[in-house]
This record gives C-alpha cells, sequence and structure tokens, in this order.
C-alpha cells in the first residue's frame, strides 16, 4: 500500500496526488507510467508519472475524475492509502539533443508532458510548450513549464486566457516563424489526431503519447493493441511514445469508445 503525502485541486475535477512509492521513484524516467488500483476488488487504472523526488520517495500522480475508479481515487485524502501501486511501466521517451523541440500538450495530457519538457531542456533543446484547454480555469502547470521551458504559449477555446484558439493554432504559429526539429504531443486522442496532420503538413517528426484502455500492463491482455505502420503494437509494452504519423488514430478513438456506456 502507498501513503498519499499531499493533495492538491488544480479544477474540481483535476487533483494532483504525491504518493510515496520510494522504488519507483528511484527508477523512474520521463514517460514512465504506473498502474493504481483503488481497494481489493478496483479497477486497474494507468497513470503517467508526472514528476519524482528521489530524495523524498515519491512520485506525484495527476488524476482527472471521468469515472467511477478515477472518482474513487479523488475522494482519498492526505494520509489514506492507494491499495497497489505498479511501476514504473512503459518505455522511457528518447531524449537527445535535436535543437528546437515544440510539446503541445492538453487537458490532463499536460501533467505527463512535464517530466519530457523538463528533460529535452535539460539535454540542451530549445523547448516551446503549447498549452491548451478549454478555458482559462483548467490550464494546468503553467508555473513548472515556464521553470523548464524557453517559452510557454497558452490557448483557450474561449479566449479567456493567452490567445483564442486550438493547440494546433499555437503549433502552427511556432512552425511558421522557425525551423522546428521535433513535437512532441500529449493529450486527448483527437487532439493528438490534428497535431500530428498538422506536423506531417511540416514534414515535423512528432511522437505522441497514448492514453489507450489498459488492463495489466504487461502485454498479456491485448486491451491497449494499435495500429502503427500496419503492425500490430502494446502501447502497455511498445509505448506510450510512438511515432504519430504512422499511429491509426481513427482505429484508436474508435477502441477506447468501447466501454462509454458501461462507464
Amino acid at each position: 500500500m502507498n501513503k498519499i503525502i499531499s493533495k492538491e485541486y488544480f479544477s474540481a475535477h483535476v487533483i494532483k496526488l504525491e504518493v510515496e512509492a520510494p522504488r519507483i521513484a528511484r527508477s523512474r524516467r520521463a514517460g514512465h507510467f504506473v498502474i493504481i488500483r483503488v481497494g481489493e476488488k478496483g479497477e486497474r487504472i494507468p497513470l503517467t508519472i508526472a514528476q519524482a523526488d528521489s530524495e523524498r520517495g515519491t512520485i506525484t500522480l495527476v488524476v482527472q475524475t471521468v469515472g467511477k475508479s478515477s472518482k474513487k481515487l479523488a475522494e482519498l485524502e492526505e494520509g489514506d492509502y492507494i491499495t497497489d501501486v505498479v511501476g514504473p511501466l512503459g518505455q522511457s521517451t528518447h531524449i537527445e539533443r535535436v535543437g528546437t523541440v515544440v510539446c503541445a500538450g492538453g487537458g490532463v495530457g499536460v501533467a505527463p508532458l512535464l517530466p519530457i519538457v523538463e528533460a529535452f531542456h535539460k539535454a540542451g533543446n530549445r523547448v516551446i510548450v503549447v498549452l491548451a484547454a478549454r478555458t482559462k480555469d483548467l490550464v494546468i502547470l503553467e508555473e513548472q513549464m515556464r521553470a523548464h521551458s524557453d517559452e510557454v504559449i497558452i490557448m483557450t477555446d474561449d479566449g479567456s486566457y493567452g490567445t483564442k484558439g486550438l493547440v494546433t493554432d499555437g503549433v502552427e504559429s511556432v512552425i511558421k516563424r522557425e525551423e522546428v526539429n521535433l513535437c512532441v504531443t500529449i493529450g486527448p486522442a483527437v487532439m493528438m489526431k490534428f497535431v500530428s496532420l498538422l506536423t506531417k503538413q511540416y514534414n515535423v517528426p512528432t511522437i505522441a503519447s497514448l492514453n489507450t484502455i489498459m488492463v495489466d500492463g504487461t502485454g498479456m491482455c491485448g486491451a491497449c493493441r494499435i495500429t502503427v505502420g500496419g503492425q500490430t503494437k502494446f502501447v502497455c509494452v511498445d509505448g506510450p511514445e510512438f511515432d504519430a504519423h504512422q499511429v491509426d488514430f481513427d482505429e484508436m478513438i474508435m477502441r477506447l469508445g468501447a466501454y462509454r456506456e458501461m462507464e
């Protein structure tokens, strides 16, 4: 069992949890995730590790309450325990010095983007972050992003903060003014699809971190399978990051809706 050290609300439906997990904190790399379970009969939920502190022995998770299991997790308070936290899982982000990297995040996808932004910036890249949300109140981790990047562009659907428009508008504005060597995108599947379509037009290599349905996290159940470049891949063991221009996003979006009525 893993103790919740601190809890913070980003909004009414998005919370940040700092969780005691010393072994995971020591071995975690950018891009890794964990699978958690609340209660002995609880559903297994994959969550990307937003931050880790090896000295404190903690990892940070950002959770959006969208279903029964995420709501049960959000109901826990400081001092409570999460039944299981398993990880780090998946393949870590390949970090190297490539030049200018645009990191585009939407919604709670901003949380797993943070360690990637930090790692690319530390490697000596020029990092430009594009954060997108429906409204000002839903913009998260802006301060932390500014601390680890060269520029942060805020896009909101309603224009209540930053510039009115979509994440693709922000990404395209950067591509049009300077050479971009890599784009990394994390967020809703539809958002990642359109970022990918945009960057493909400009021949900008793009990595997407996928948020498929996942059960066991070891490649055994097949729930997270996707098609990448015509081949079947498993997000939990082969990913979660893939060449966005090779991902069949339409198939992925269809599979994400498989349990919508039950949820």
